[in-house]
């Protein structure tokens, strides 16, 4: 008997249940030997199976098996055009947030500049401000203020430090890494300035989203922003969520409570983001759109299985386009969405999602 699943770029597909089983056992093994954590066992490996050869197009987990959702990219979501992964509906930023809380029934919402970066938002704290007060007065629902580190803004053109990847290329290391402490520490400064003022207003938590986008510059810079956050508003909570399963090393020397960060994977990261004072953690594990369905979610697991394991602070996995086993698709095909999902509170043990 053939079973309906799908390849990473969301392609439909027919697998019978041994080659299913197969790729899970080939999915799990791959992400256990680079990450160095533990395989699924047997019996993880049959009921993911059961999970994808589901004849129900949407699953679900067991009453009392619920978790908390959480959002990124905020009102975009609602407000942009299906090239930005959203539905285009012609709203201001405190309708979507209201469209979050009565109409989709989120247990958050997140505000957020359209841009998406932080950097932007600092020269019209103002009206963030003013937007976010607006938002808080017309919800219940915790509402975050998020946005992405994004270290890119930095460099020229958009930013004053030398772009860093083409120091690389000349061979100039050393200025090339300067160009990124540069950086790294101009988004610390920033973040110091706009978090209070969003704080003062009253925003009920910090999204870090997409982090370490640029490398280990970027996430050295998250690690300290979240330290010093944490030190001056203790009663903020923060979520960092990353933006890929592996820390690349484009400095290659910055540390962090003495570790390295390039080369990290995820349940490493969490260690850290827990070390710094983070409440909420996000891993990602990136989809493989040459790889089943089930390749991509086996491994997905393995890697935030392990973070659940070793995790003091809740758990709430990226899962979208492209990450968390999902396929890499602008709009994911609601089959392996929820069957993602199932599995990743019922066999990972994520807090939320």
């Amino acid at each position: 008997m053939e079973y309906r699943t799908r390849m990473g770029d969301g392609k439909p597909i027919l697998m019978d249940k041994k080659q299913i089983l197969d790729e899970i056992e080939a999915g799990t093994k791959d992400m256990a030997e680079k990450a160095k954590v533990p395989e699924l066992t047997s019996n993880e490996i049959e009921y993911l199976a059961e999970i994808i050869m589901d004849k129900n197009k949407i699953v679900s987990v067991e009453p009392g098996k619920e978790v908390v959702v959480t959002h990124d990219v905020g009102p975009l979501k609602i407000m942009g055009d299906q090239a930005n992964s959203g539905v285009n509906v012609p709203c201001s930023r405190e309708q979507a947030m209201c469209i979050y809380e009565r109409v989709i029934a989120a247990d958050t919402a997140e505000l957020g500049h359209i841009d998406y970066s932080f950097k932007p938002v600092k020269p019209i704290i103002s009206q963030e401000q003013s937007v976010l007060q607006n938002v808080l007065q017309m919800t219940t629902i915790p509402i975050f203020y998020g946005a992405m580190p994004n270290l890119g803004l930095y460099y020229v053109p958009d930013g004053p430090f030398p772009e860093p990847i083409g120091l690389l290329r000349a061979g100039k290391m050393k200025e090339a890494r300067e160009s990124m402490e540069n950086a790294a520490n101009k988004f610390i400064e920033d973040m110091e300035y706009i978090v209070p003022r969003l704080f003062l207003v009253g925003v009920d938590g910090l999204n870090i989203d997409t982090t370490a986008a640029a490398g280990d510059p970027d996430f050295w810079a998250v690690l300290n922003v979240v330290e010093r956050l944490k030190k001056n508003l203790p009663d903020l909570c923060i979520e960092v969520g990353m933006a890929g399963e592996f820390i690349f090393g484009f400095h290659t020397d910055l540390k962090y409570a003495n570790t390295k960060l390039a080369g990290l994977w995820p349940h490493q990261q969490l260690k850290l983001v827990e070390k710094a004072g983070g409440d909420i953690f996000g891993p990602v594990v990136n989809t493989k759109p040459n790889k089943s369905f089930p390749w991509n979610i086996a491994r997905a697991l393995t890697a935030v299985k392990e973070c659940c394991k070793v995790a003091t602070i809740p758990i709430h996995v990226n899962m979208g386009m492209g990450v968390g086993g999902i396929p890499m698709y602008e709009t994911p095909p609601i089959d392996c969405v929820t069957r993602a999902n199932k599995a990743m509170i019922e066999i990972a043990g994520v807090d939320g999602v």
